[in-house]
């Protein structure tokens, strides 16, 4: 866990520290408390518990700081037995210190390292002179004690400064004493998904507070004889516990399959010896050899020698294999701070495939280990499963709102039925009995799994799609996305390119384009299209980027990999030194007329594409006696300053503008001898800094990046629907608007703002500039593009009407650092986001979701991780079922998925709105039916409770959830919050009807010639059949189809009821049973629910009109509600702002016309430090 040094000294009272832990792209805090055991505190509570028969252990399951609290006196933390952690979302955990003794051989060993101040930090010395380790365990990782911080730490704290140059001091390998101390702290290599006993599972699951709920309804209904109810609620409950327990323990197995790795490892001791270990035993800086044809990986290691293809399908979703080379050594790179995120080129990552290993040298190919168990990338992915972070969704805070209300009238129930009761003189333990069953009726204890009943089908109709989700709560979030943002490569366009030529450019000017480069003469152009690329063989098939794929074909070479002695010795006497690679132009017979090239080249070396650097370059050797050269490749703008600028064409600014203007993908090409004349070892060591340096244009390779068929329409259907779209893209901005207007995220007729932010320098503030897009503007300067980025500038003020900002990442982080007060415009309004970095993309999504849009991301598993797993609804396009990348991951190699996803989110969401409002008006109908019966000394029988419980509400709750989502997505989202005007006046004024029809019924009732009152001394049940009860049995019954009905609307959102084809067939015959128990009830069925014989057609048929009144009534009610009804109660409380930023700020610019202010320079605050001390 990472303190700021500033509280590390810091001792709080009673062990209270406030730790900061970093995550990915965020920074989370986490309140760590200790306390210790008290023994007469503990024996306290045993002997209350068993006074009270156990109560105490149901309060401190539901809430274990309480039993923590109870037994425990707070201390300080290096003291502690136990630890409060609450972490950053607000949710309490306890966890138990663990105290280990550790041998002082152990110790030293661990000494024996560098940093052995903090090994020893981690270990205290008790008065009997041994030495103790103090840890716990918190969701997978371990955090030990160190005394210097004065708090628990991640283990990983120990290694989290090694800079490469450490790395590369660990490729001797640990000792075996040194590796066994170390994994006394460490811990064992393991992912460990805990997988419950069946024993275990059950006892949590009926200490859930819904099945404690259960068990006291079902003890009630015994002591009120309602045997059969009881016994099949107990029945239901019984399978359902079972089927939860079945599925737990199958998904804690299945993932604990996927997540634990055993394999059999080879590691080299400081000795110089090979031992073959566990991977269990693998410790950070164990030295791994991998054997040539490869490994799945169990830790993460960074790469020293050799190079790796490796599949992280596993983890990213990325299907296409990625080329690993060595960590940057040399006195520049020795001093970088080892990052993964930073290094992952270089990072080999648990979970994943080696498919092939090949040495460059004598020593094979070896990685040290930097990280294990839940610390390593597929710790990540396995813990974002088990722990995920919790979804602060209103409609769930409402609906715990709603049921604590529902409480509320149950007592206020309970209340009057005691009172009418007692004045009906009943006894007493009748009276407690059925005053309590009250709140059995109020709440109900099935609505918990009703509500999640929508969920359940949409998730299995993604599935159906190709798409899969691992956290469904997420699919109701998905209903109310506002805002949807974009990768393009792979996403919006097609993943593979195709090359539209090359343009051959020196300092005096760009040549015309060439559309076949396999036309051109030997030259640098040719050996970098060759040569600079990180494809490799597999099986004699290339695999690799499919840039580069395309880029090798494009010019006909055909690669050689040397295996074998006799093959790596010709390679070597061929180049005058040894080659990863052998480049090898096309035979005679397919070479180009006029072109005759005989002359292969060697790579020696790759500095992989980094997308920070948006850049990779290769050393090339040419045969025996030639130069070492190398190539480099990547974006325009950056080649160009790594580039002698005598050596850019001075029209480089109108030659770039031409290409992306047309929405190409261009790369910038460059080349320089490597002057002196090294050996492999030597340009082994060789910085890429000054690799990458003084190099010499050679021009642009054109791709052309066509658009996936299906972008347009579904960028015009969310955008019809409202639903605001953004594109963030690592590409040129000017190729990222060519796209963006030709899919219609900017429209042909709305205007396109540059926003262009320029950090401070020596002697001026940070600058900001909104430029207006124009057609046909001149070029500027090419130096000021290359510094600053492609523009347009215009003079002309913005017209009336919609316009968009479009900016690149270093405006992006120019206008976060120095224009914050600006921010929240630019995120407003910004549709274009180019040139954007891994960690700017999630800092994007953040700054979305601060303005209360809620967010969702398209893109690919593996530059796009942060922000997929940042935004709300994160959609990642790839083969995998789960990844590491996003809840959401899409088999649909395009952006099809996310109207579908949307379309069912709503659904999702409109189905649980609907299940809640019907579950709580039909404890309502139940709640005012039971109130009307005790006043009359009598109530619903045993089978009758039955009937409307399990055949007409459970098949309701099951079955409505199926309809499917409607096939268009509307401009209208539906509602997130139960706590608003048109939901609780729906309840509320539905809730009325039902009395008044109750009521009605009643009156109707007592006023027939035939009615025969109820005899005021003999007590329910002896009182049943009785005619107020049929007719209230009868009456109601219809009220809950009614209610199931008129709650199953199905435009905009969901599907037409009657395309539920079993629901409705459920609902029309629920309908028929009770047309016929109301009107010709057979003798066992009138017998079996206590239904009174009525002698008159009439009043049965003046019941049906009055059920049918009451569908009418309803309808009406509740379609007038859905037009605007209850909005003039909101005209009566006055216009409010809304309580969403964006919303605010929307509200804000519509009053501004002159904002943005073009063309004017608006320069940063200075910031002025006090010094308070």
């Amino acid at each position: 866990m990472l303190l700021p040094e500033q509280q590390s000294q810091q001792q709080p009272c009673y062990g209270t520290l406030q730790q900061q832990q970093k995550k990915k792209n965020t920074e989370t805090c986490m309140d760590v408390c200790g306390y210790q055991r008290v023994l007469w505190r503990v024996v306290l509570c045993h002997l209350f518990t068993l006074l009270t028969i156990g109560l105490p252990l149901i309060l401190f399951h539901w809430r274990p700081k309480l039993g923590v609290q109870a037994k425990c006196r707070p201390c300080p933390l290096y003291q502690a037995d136990c630890i409060i952690i609450r972490d950053s979302y607000g949710q309490v955990f306890t966890v138990d210190v663990v105290t280990e003794e550790v041998d002082e051989g152990s110790l030293e060993q661990l000494g024996a390292e560098s940093e052995e101040d903090d090994w020893r930090d981690t270990v205290q010395l008790h008065k009997e002179e041994k030495r103790f380790l103090r840890y716990y365990v918190f969701e997978g990782l371990r955090y030990i004690w160190m005394a210097k911080k004065g708090a628990f730490c991640k283990v990983s704290k120990l290694d989290e400064n090694w800079t490469c140059g450490d790395i590369y001091r660990r490729r001797t390998g640990l000792s075996r004493q040194n590796q066994s101390a170390k994994q006394v702290v460490y811990g064992p290599n393991l992912i460990d998904v805990p997988v419950k006993s069946y024993l275990r599972l059950f006892i949590d699951e009926v200490l859930n507070p819904f099945y404690i709920f259960q068990i006291f309804s079902i003890t009630l209904w015994m002591f009120d004889n309602y045997y059969y109810y009881a016994v099949c609620i107990l029945f239901i409950s019984a399978v359902s516990i079972a089927l939860s327990l079945y599925e737990t323990r199958k998904q804690s197995t299945t993932l604990r399959n996927m997540a634990q790795m055993k394999i059999g490892v080879t590691v080299l001791r400081s000795s110089g010896i090979m031992e073959s270990v566990s991977s269990l035993d693998l410790v950070p800086g164990d030295c791994l050899l991998v054997p040539a044809d490869g490994l799945l990986l169990p830790c993460d290691a960074a790469l020293l020698a050799g190079e790796c293809m490796v599949n992280e399908g596993m983890l990213t979703g990325e299907s296409v294999p990625v080329m690993k080379t060595p960590l940057p050594s040399g006195s520049h790179a020795a001093g970088m701070q080892y990052s993964p995120e930073e290094h992952k080129r270089h990072t080999l990552f648990c979970g994943t495939q080696v498919i092939q290993a090949r040495s460059l040298g004598n020593d094979g190919v070896i990685a040290v280990v930097t990280r294990t168990g839940f610390y390593t990338a597929k710790g990540d992915l396995i813990s974002s499963i088990l722990y995920p972070k919790p979804i602060s969704f209103k409609f769930y805070r409402d609906s715990m709102k709603f049921v604590g209300f529902l409480g509320i009238l149950a007592g206020i129930g309970t209340i009057y039925s005691l009172v009418t009761l007692y004045r009906n003189k009943a006894p007493w333990n009748w009276i407690i009995i059925h005053a309590l069953d009250l709140i059995t009726i109020v709440v109900p204890p099935a609505l918990p799994a009703a509500m999640t009943a929508g969920t359940i089908y949409s998730q299995n109709r993604l599935k159906k799609h190709g798409v899969f989700c691992i956290s469904p709560p997420r699919i109701n979030v998905c209903g109310k996305i506002k805002l949807f943002c974009f990768d393009k490569t792979g996403t919006l366009t097609e993943e593979g390119l195709d090359v539209w030529g090359v343009v051959p450019g020196t300092g005096e000017g760009f040549e015309a384009l060439l559309p076949e480069p396999r036309k051109l003469p030997q030259s640098p152009v040719l050996r970098v299209l060759a040569c600079c690329h990180s494809v490799t063989l597999l099986n004699e098939r290339l695999i690799g980027d499919p840039l580069d794929l395309k880029m090798i074909h494009s010019t006909g070479w055909v690669l050689e990999e040397p295996e074998g002695e006799e093959a790596v010795a010709r390679a070597e006497q061929e180049f005058g030194m040894k080659v990863v690679g052998v480049m090898r132009p096309p035979v005679v017979e397919q070479q180009p007329y006029g072109i005759s090239l005989e002359e292969p080249l060697g790579i020696v070396r790759r500095f992989p594409f980094s997308s920070s650097l948006q850049r990779m370059s290769v050393l090339v050797k040419r045969p025996a006696g030639g130069a070492v050269e190398a190539y480099l490749k990547g974006s325009p703008e950056m080649v160009a300053s790594l580039c002698k600028k005598e050596t850019v064409p001075a029209n480089f600014t109108a030659t770039l503008k031409e290409f992306t203007g047309d929405g190409f993908r261009v790369l910038g090409l460059a080349y320089k001898t490597v002057k002196t004349q090294s050996s492999f070892e030597e340009l082994q060591e060789l910085e890429r800094e000054s690799v990458e340096s003084g190099m010499v244009f050679l021009g642009f390779l054109v791709m052309r990046n066509l658009l996936k068929p299906e972008t347009r329409p579904v960028i015009s259907t969310l955008r019809n629907a409202n639903i605001r779209t953004v594109m963030v893209t690592g590409d040129n901005i000017l190729t990222a608007v060519n796209v963006a207007r030709n899919c219609g995220m900017v429209a042909p007729r709305e205007r396109l703002i540059f926003v262009h932010g320029s950090p401070p320098s020596h002697h001026s503030p940070a600058t900001l500039k909104f430029l207006l897009a124009e057609s046909g503007a001149g070029g500027q300067d090419s130096t000021e593009i290359i510094t600053q980025g492609l523009y347009q500038q215009g003079s002309r003020f913005l017209d009336q009407g919609p316009y968009h900002l479009a900016l690149n990442g270093k405006s992006f982080a120019a206008v976060c650092e120095h224009f914050p007060d600006i921010l929240p415009q630019i995120l407003l309004k910004g549709t274009i986001f180019a040139r954007m970095a891994p960690d700017q993309k999630t800092q994007l999504v953040q700054g979305l979701q601060e303005i209360n849009y809620c967010v969702g991301m398209c893109g690919d598993g593996a530059n796009d991780c942060g922000a997929l797993k940042a935004a709300d609804a994160g959609i990642s396009l790839s083969e995998a079922e789960a990844s590491i990348a996003s809840p959401f991951t899409s088999k649909i190699d395009n952006i099809e998925c996310v109207p579908l996803i949307i379309r069912e989110g709503r659904c999702s969401l409109v189905t649980s709105f609907g299940l809640f409002k019907y579950m709580a008006l039909y404890s309502l109908i139940q709640f005012v039916s039971v109130l009307i019966l005790y006043s009359l000394n009598t109530n619903l029988g045993d089978l009758q409770f039955l009937f409307f419980d399990l055949v007409i509400t459970t098949s309701v709750a099951i079955l409505m959830g199926k309809t499917g989502p409607a096939k268009e997505l509307c401009a209208q989202r539906p509602q997130g919050s139960l706590i608003n005007i048109s939901v609780l006046g729906s309840l509320l004024l539905q809730t009325c009807l039902s009395v008044i029809i109750q009521i009605s019924t009643l009156i109707i009732t007592q006023t027939q010639d035939w009615f025969v009152p109820l005899n005021s001394t003999v007590m329910f049940p002896e009182n049943l059949p009785n005619y107020e009860n049929t007719g209230i049995f009868c009456v109601t019954g219809f009220q809950y189809l009614i209610v199931a009905i008129i709650l199953s609307k199905g435009y905009p959102f969901r599907k037409p009821l009657y395309t539920n084809v079993l629901y409705l067939v459920v609902l029309c015959l629920l309908s028929a049973v009770m047309g016929w128990l109301t009107l010709y009830p057979v003798g066992f069925m009138r017998k079996l629910l206590h239904l009174k014989v009525v002698p008159e057609m009439n009043y049965k048929l003046l019941l049906l009109a009055l059920s049918g009144l009451n569908f009418i009534s309803a309808l009406l009610l509740e379609t007038a509600i859905d037009h605007g009804m209850l909005k003039c109660l909101r005209r009566l409380r006055g216009e409010r702002q809304s309580k969403k930023i964006h919303k605010r700020l929307e509200v804000s610019l519509s009053q501004q016309p002159s904002w943005p202010p073009l063309d004017q320079v608006i320069q940063a605050k200075p910031c002025t430090a006090i010094d308070c001390s």
